[in-house]
C-alpha cells in the first residue's frame, strides 16, 4: 500500500478511536476488540519501510521508543477513561477530559520523535505509527476489561456461574 492510503487508514482509526473514546462504551461485550489492532500490525510488519536499513541501529531504537509511546499511551488512556458497572451487571467506560490531555501528549511525544528521526535523517514512515496505534488499542482494551473485571467469553458462549461440585457416593 502507498505511503498516502497507509496515512488515511490510521487517520481514520485515530478519528473513529477519538469520536468513540467520549461516548459511553459496553466494555468486553465485543469478542474482536483486538481485531483492529492485528490489522495494524498486519499492514504495518508487510511494509518495506518499517527499519531504515541506511540507519538500522537508530531507526530500530526509534520504534521501540514509539512502541514505548504507545504502550504508555494506552495504559494512561485506560488510566483515565471512567468505568462504572450498571445494576444489570454491565460494565461501560468513558473518556475524560484527563484522557483528551493523554491523548494530546502521546501525540506530541510522537511528533517530537518524528522530528528527532528527521534530523539524524531517518526515513520513517507510517508502519512505526501503525505499530503504535496497535500498541495503545491493546493495551487500552485489556486494561478497560481488566478494570472492569470483565472478560470476553469463550468461543462465542455466554458466560455461565459454574456448577456445583457434587460428591458421588462411594
Amino acid at each position: 500500500m502507498s505511503g498516502l492510503t497507509n496515512a488515511l487508514v490510521i487517520c481514520a482509526v485515530v478519528v473513529l478511536v477519538v469520536v468513540r473514546q467520549f461516548k459511553a462504551q459496553e466494555i468486553g461485550t465485543d469478542r474482536r476488540w483486538w481485531l483492529i489492532p492485528a490489522v495494524l500490525v498486519f499492514m504495518a510488519v508487510r511494509e518495506p519501510d518499517l527499519i531504515d536499513p541506511q540507519h538500522r541501529a537508530t531507526s530500530v531504537t526509534l520504534l521501540a521508543v514509539e512502541l514505548l509511546v504507545g504502550l504508555a499511551m494506552g495504559a494512561g488512556w485506560a488510566r483515565t477513561s471512567h468505568v462504572w458497572t450498571e445494576p444489570d451487571g454491565t460494565a461501560w467506560s468513558k473518556g475524560t477530559k484527563a484522557t483528551a490531555v493523554v491523548w494530546a501528549v502521546g501525540i506530541g511525544l510522537r511528533a517530537g520523535l518524528f522530528g528527532i528521526g528527521s534530523l539524524l535523517h531517518v526515513r520513517q514512515g507510517t508502519p512505526g505509527l501503525m505499530l503504535a496505534l496497535a500498541a495503545t488499542l491493546l493495551v487500552r482494551s485489556g486494561l478497560l476489561i481488566q478494570r472492569a473485571g470483565t472478560r470476553p467469553a469463550a468461543y462465542g458462549m455466554a458466560d455461565a456461574a459454574p456448577e456445583p461440585m457434587r460428591k458421588e457416593p462411594v
